[in-house]
């Protein structure tokens, strides 16, 4: 299991927001970039990038940002927000991101998820936020009828490289992660996924540990790193003594 840090951005700024909320937010540094380079330097091998401004207006809006995140970071990147073509995907693989998240667009277009993990295999990620175990979209201002266990199913064959889950109650809340869905869904399906949204302490990833041979492969956590609650390189020890 690998702990990746988040950097989410808004207006060019590392924020992070109570569950999704784009006028709740906490205001955490001027310079997102000097944020990844912190975390990589602490031992993350992959940093969660989200440009959160995108999400919300459905096309990329933080490139510069992005950009100058991969040119200073060594590690590497995954990017997610207002991804909805395959020339934006193409955009962020050629600037050097590893990893592409593809969300909203899942749910609307799961062709365009299958196409692109056929022009990128193993280097899409599929994003699905759950409230109540409904997909949500749009920056998690819409919820939809479909189960995030359905739409993670749509994709079994087609190559993608993880679903990252989200319980949306959770995130940013620092109440611990929703353990019990992130391992039902793992269970479901064959693709490895990713918890996400909650994380407080040490004891969080503990928990998910138990879970790992579930599929649970990796953590994404952000406010518990910003606020000191979790410290990343103890957490990527424990992780570390797990393999062994």
């Amino acid at each position: 299991m690998i702990i990746i840090p988040a950097v989410d951005i808004k207006e060019g700024r590392c924020v992070r927001l109570l569950q999704g909320r784009m006028n709740d937010e906490t205001h955490y540094s001027s310079d997102p970039a000097s944020m990844a380079l912190k975390w990589e330097r602490k031992g993350a091998t992959l940093i969660h990038v989200v440009d959160l401004d995108g999400a919300f207006e459905k096309k990329v809006k933080n490139l510069d940002v992005v950009s100058r995140i991969v040119k200073e970071c060594s590690t590497g990147i995954q990017i997610g927000g207002g991804i909805r073509n395959l020339d934006t995907v193409k955009m962020y693989m050629d600037i050097g991101i590893e990893r592409v998240i593809i969300g909203s667009e899942a749910l609307y277009n799961p062709e365009f998820v299958k196409e692109a993990c056929k022009a990128f295999p193993q280097r899409i990620v599929v994003g699905i936020d759950a409230r109540d175990g409904m997909v949500a979209v749009e920056g998690w201002s819409k919820t939809s009828k479909t189960l995030a266990v359905d739409l993670a199913k749509e994709f079994e064959s087609s190559g993608v490289a993880a679903i990252n889950f989200t319980d949306i109650k959770r995130d940013g809340m620092q109440i611990g992660p929703n353990i019990e869905e992130t391992a039902r869904l793992a269970r479901a399906v064959n693709i490895p996924v990713v918890a996400s949204g909650g994380v407080h302490t040490i004891d969080d990833i503990k928990n998910l540990l138990e879970v790992e041979e579930d599929g649970v492969t990796g953590v994404i956590t952000g406010r518990a790193l910003y606020e000191g609650t979790l410290d990343l390189e103890q957490a990527i020890e424990l992780t570390a003594k797990s393999d062994k």
